[in-house]
């Protein structure tokens, strides 16, 4: 962005070309005075302007309030999410609270381990109708259907306009390291200020409302759910909500009736004026400031994945508002202020021209939809992701960010807002290790954790294994069962998915109590059931039986479309992933020696990564087979290439494999002339994953460009549609990406900068091996670059082609330079 006043400059082309200036001495004086004053308030303007582009960095901010939710701002706390919309009189505040589920805990495990072998056999045999017709019938889960995350509801605040002027100077925004969203706007001459956050630190979401002007607030504030909730209050400062979900029957779905429980307390604090708690509201009148402290429980018991009627929901919103005892506002918000920014202060990110900054972000992504190109809006982008995974998914939350993070206005979401396993639970944690955010997996590795009770039941009666797994679906009950038919919902890798983000974890931080304690039994006992599960196919190879490669479908030669098969490619790339982790995990523990012995026999009858001889690409399934959707939002058999670590330049055929596999999904799905594919957000996430690990910076910036101009909403909300915050994620992941890569063993620096971000500075990405990273480039080159370690270790840095040795101390970062 650049600030042109073109009067000004004819203005100064006048003075300086007078033609009597060298005639009279006053004239020129008078001349220089005139240039050095324009000068000086040129100087103030482009300061001021800078400085307010300065402030407004790291925030979205905009003219108007949200039309709708997909443009309302969130707050969170990782248990506690609200969406404000920013409306002057009339706001709304959608809540949220993690552990909101309909449906109830339902194994519903198939017993097919009589079937189990036939099934396996056919499939081997090349008889997948007659497999599929028999899985069917003995894979499928009962119920097959998983209840939805639901809204905890929403408060209504209607505010009394004090005078019929026109309201101006309206504003609000989301300022990313404090977690504040902030709405400002004035009426006649009162100035009226409302701020909204979620504090972590007291475990309850707060709303400010002020004049600054007295006795101007005139308000009501009330709770309304579309169902199952009431509210009333139970002091003249207090309102107390009390609700149960009621299931009603619905096909394929857990048994109907009354199941969790959940209440809230509102409570009100004024300054001047009065505060009185009526039906399901709280009426303020004439008030200067007035603040609601708001809570939310439900009886969910994470430690038994199932409502426990031994938790008081009351009981702990009132032990959570008790808490605040005298402590005032600015003292509640300077707590969460502090622990908000300790968490997204770790990393700093600079892109493009600040002075961008002062434009409001949806005339931004507006222009960018329109082709323009803005990198300080991809650091916004960016820093937006960091700021919802640690908003979603850390103490005093307990669950996982689900397919919304913790945002959902619904009652029954789309695909119910879910844990779903076949890619979008572990998008959402691409971004925590490199983006310095690692406390956020803690959440996502107790659920793993948690889930290997019933997934031991799903690899014993379904699988006939041991050890444990889940399928492509999961909740906050515990769900590992197959769910959603046997052609989507059979999906046994899932299970050592998740564990390779514990094993991951582990890598970043060198945490080995960690690891002894909890990645490797998650890990060990998932291996167990690859080991027990996989069967010997007509070649000799172990693979997995059933098998699908998610989502995508494959023809066979007569024409027969189907889903089911064995031995995916994705399953093969998985487990090997696995496999070589526990091998080394059990090195550094100094374990298992024995365990160790199986892993390394079925390694090496593992199938190979297969070149397909059809179009030369990675192929996608066991055979050569054709697709019947080419252009594929499920990229799955590229899950080597990212977030896998086995396609690499080092192995260069399936390299260049992997590039001409992604121009082909991607002819189908982008040109209009053989579009035949269904691209979604989070998939176009996964291709900037791609280039960047293609070393591909021109290509990784195009996608990224195309993420935020085809795939996301006003509010920076990913679209898949509708809105799924795996995108999100993946998105920021792979800006980190593009930045660097610890992957194979070294750090790569700079290795995918498009020449779009020719000038850039970051500080605090992390990288495997406990190291952190800041760097600075100008002209597409790295003009500096500092290396910290968590220990005294040595380590290959490569920038460009040139390979470096150092030695990083625990107590000294180490600042390297390359030609």
């Amino acid at each position: 962005m650049s600030i042109h006043n073109n009067k000004g400059n004819e203005c100064l082309l006048s003075a300086t070309n007078s033609t009597c200036a060298d005639k009279d001495p006053a004239r020129m004086f008078d001349i220089i005075y005139v240039l050095m004053k324009k000068s000086i308030l040129l100087i103030m303007l482009l300061l001021t302007q800078l400085a307010v582009a300065q402030n407004r960095q790291n925030t979205l901010w905009y003219k108007q309030p949200a039309n709708d939710w997909n443009e309302a701002l969130p707050v969170g706390n990782g248990r506690i999410g609200a969406m404000v919309f920013g409306q002057p009189w009339h706001e709304t505040i959608q809540l949220n609270e993690e552990s909101l589920w309909a449906g109830s805990k339902a194994p519903g495990d198939a017993d097919a381990t009589a079937h189990l072998p036939e099934i396996q056999q056919k499939l081997i045999d090349g008889e997948v109708a007659e497999a599929i017709a028999l899985s069917e019938k003995y894979l499928q889960s009962n119920p097959m259907r998983i209840r939805s995350y639901q809204s905890f509801g929403l408060l209504d605040i209607e505010m009394t306009s004090p005078t019929a002027n026109k309201l101006t100077d309206y504003e609000r925004n989301l300022h990313l390291p404090s977690g504040v969203a902030t709405t400002t706007f004035t009426q006649g001459d009162v100035r009226f200020t409302r701020e909204v956050f979620a504090s972590a630190p007291d475990n309850l979401l707060v709303i400010r409302i002020a004049a600054d002007k007295p006795r101007q607030l005139n308000l009501k504030l009330s709770y309304s759910r579309q169902q199952d909730a009431v509210a009333m209050p139970t002091a003249d400062n207090m309102l107390s909500i009390a609700g149960q979900i009621i299931d009603l029957p619905s096909p394929q779905t857990d048994k109907a009736g009354a199941h969790e429980k959940f209440g809230g307390l509102v409570k009100g604090v004024n300054k001047g004026g009065t505060l009185l708690a009526v039906n399901n509201s709280i009426w303020v009148s004439e008030a200067d400031e007035v603040v609601f402290y708001v809570t939310m429980n439900t009886d969910y018991n994470f430690e038994k994945l199932n409502f426990d009627r031994n938790i008081s929901p009351t009981d702990l919103c009132r032990q959570q508002i008790d808490k605040l005892k005298s402590r005032d506002y600015n003292d509640v918000k300077a707590r969460h202020t502090a622990d908000h920014e300790s968490l997204f202060g770790r990393v700093s990110l600079t892109l493009g021209d600040p002075q961008c900054n002062d434009l409001p972000t949806d005339e931004r992504l507006r222009a960018v939809k329109e082709g323009a190109i803005d990198p300080a809006l991809v650091a916004l982008y960016f820093q937006y992701g960091r700021y919802m995974l640690m908003d979603s998914s850390r103490h005093p939350g307990v669950l996982p960010a689900n397919l919304q993070g913790i945002w959902c206005q619904d009652m029954n979401a789309a695909w119910n807002s879910d844990f779903h396993t076949n890619i979008n639970i572990q998008m959402n944690y691409w971004p925590a290790e490199v983006c310095n955010l690692s406390e956020t997996v803690q959440p996502f590795s107790d659920w793993i954790d948690k889930l290997r009770e019933p997934g031991r039941v799903t690899a014993r009666k379904t699988y006939n294994a041991r050890g444990w797994t889940v399928n492509h679906v999961s909740n906050p009950f515990g769900h590992t069962a197959i769910s959603d038919g046997v052609g989507w919902g059979t999906f046994p890798i899932a299970g050592a998915w998740l564990v390779l983000h514990q094993w991951e974890h582990y890598l970043f931080t060198a945490d080995t109590d960690y690891l002894r304690t909890t990645a490797y039994p998650c890990m060990k006992e998932a291996a167990e059931f690859l080991l027990s599960f996989m069967i010997d196919d007509k070649e000799g190879h172990l693979v997995t039986a059933p098998s699908n490669s998610p989502e995508n479908t494959y023809r066979l030669p007569d024409g027969q479309t189907f889903k089911l098969t064995y031995g995916a490619t994705m399953d093969v790339e998985i487990i090997t992933e696995l496999f070589e982790a526990c091998l080394k995990a059990g090195k550094v523990l100094k374990t298992d020696a024995d365990f160790g012995k199986q892993i390394r026999q079925a390694l090496k009858k593992l199938p190979p990564i297969k070149i397909g001889k059809r179009y030369n690409t990675i192929q996608e399934w066991i055979e050569d087979y054709e697709e019947v959707e080419p252009g594929h939002r499920h990229v799955s058999h590229l899950f080597g290439l990212y977030p896998g670590t086995l396609i690499t330049p080092a192995r260069k055929q399936l390299f260049e494999a992997a590039k001409r596999t992604i121009e082909r999904r991607r002819k189908y799905n982008e040109d209009p002339k053989t579009r035949q594919g269904s691209y979604t957000g989070w998939s176009r996430a996964w291709m900037i994953n791609f280039y960047a690990r293609l070393l591909d910076g021109e290509e990784a910036g195009a996608n990224v460009q195309a993420l935020l101009g085809k795939s996301t909403q006003w509010n920076l909300f990913d679209s898949h549609p509708p809105f799924q915050i795996d995108g999100n994620f993946g998105g920021a992941a792979g800006i980190a990406e593009m930045m660097l890569q610890s992957h194979a063993g070294e750090l790569h620096l700079l290795p995918a900068i498009p020449s779009a971000w020719s000038h850039g500075d970051v500080s605090g990405l992390r990288a495997r091996g406990g190291f952190t990273v800041d760097m600075k480039w100008a002209d597409g080159k790295l003009t500096e670059a500092i290396i910290h370690a968590n220990r005294q270790q040595k380590c290959a840095v490569r920038y460009n082609g040139q390979v470096k040795q150092i030695r990083v101390d625990a107590a000294k970062p180490y600042k390297i330079r390359f030609d």
